[in-house]
């Protein structure tokens, strides 16, 4: 129990410190210091720097990613097997824009955290980014099934500007309010979410304005 409890307040610390300062600035000296440990208890739990960031990310992302896939099962039993794909994208991005946005999100370490992962990155991360993405395979089974029309690579590029979308917003929030001069609400959550949705649905659907050879010459 003992053990169980260091490792918490290992992870906690960490948390916190990553949140305000960035991967960089921290080191596992910092982290003992804040968790009142000794660095073998680090070393014990987690080996490395790497690996306990490695560890941070994955338990923020398993949650996130349970959502995700949780909306999406349930659009897709409402739909008899076939869902809206506005409805799809919302179940992708609204989660991860919901958890790092708004009042109250944006003052959690948790979100925090995960704002720093998106905007710093790090070694673990980008290699469990690169690694995890059977979740993502899913969503473009969905959206396959939502526009049969379209073809595979579309899709995946559909699903990928989707995400770019939503993380550049939570990257650049405070910029975007400054040059709005705070036009653009980040706290209304929901609004952020359709915004993104609307963008990616149009692009997902809209009709080729040019083949593939009138592409090639206008870029000669």
């Amino acid at each position: 129990m003992a053990s169980d409890h260091t490792r918490s307040a290992i992870l906690a610390a960490a948390e916190r410190l990553y949140a305000d300062r960035g991967f960089g600035d921290v080191t596992l000296r910092d982290i003992v210091a804040e968790a009142n440990v000794n660095l073998a208890a680090v070393n014990y739990h987690f080996g490395s720097k790497d690996e306990l960031i490695a560890e941070l990310f994955v338990t923020r992302s398993i949650a996130t990613n349970r959502e995700r896939l949780r909306e999406l099962k349930a659009a897709e039993e409402g739909g008899g097997g076939r869902a809206p794909i506005e409805v799809i994208l919302r179940a992708l991005v609204g989660p991860t824009l919901r958890g790092c946005l708004g009042p109250e999100n944006q003052r959690s370490t948790a979100a925090r955290f995960m704002i720093r992962a998106s905007i710093e990155s790090v070694p673990p991360i980008r290699r469990i980014k690169n690694r995890e993405i059977d979740h993502l395979r899913k969503f473009a089974g969905a959206m396959r099934r939502s526009l049969p029309d379209r073809s595979d690579v579309d899709i995946y590029w559909g699903l990928n500007f989707a995400l770019a979308m939503a993380h550049h917003t939570i990257r650049e929030s405070e910029r975007l309010t400054k040059l709005s001069e705070g036009k653009c609400d980040l706290d209304d959550v929901e609004d952020v979410v359709q915004r993104v949705v609307s963008v990616a649905t149009m692009a997902l659907t809209a009709g080729r304005t040019e083949t593939k050879a009138a592409a090639r010459i206008a870029a000669r």
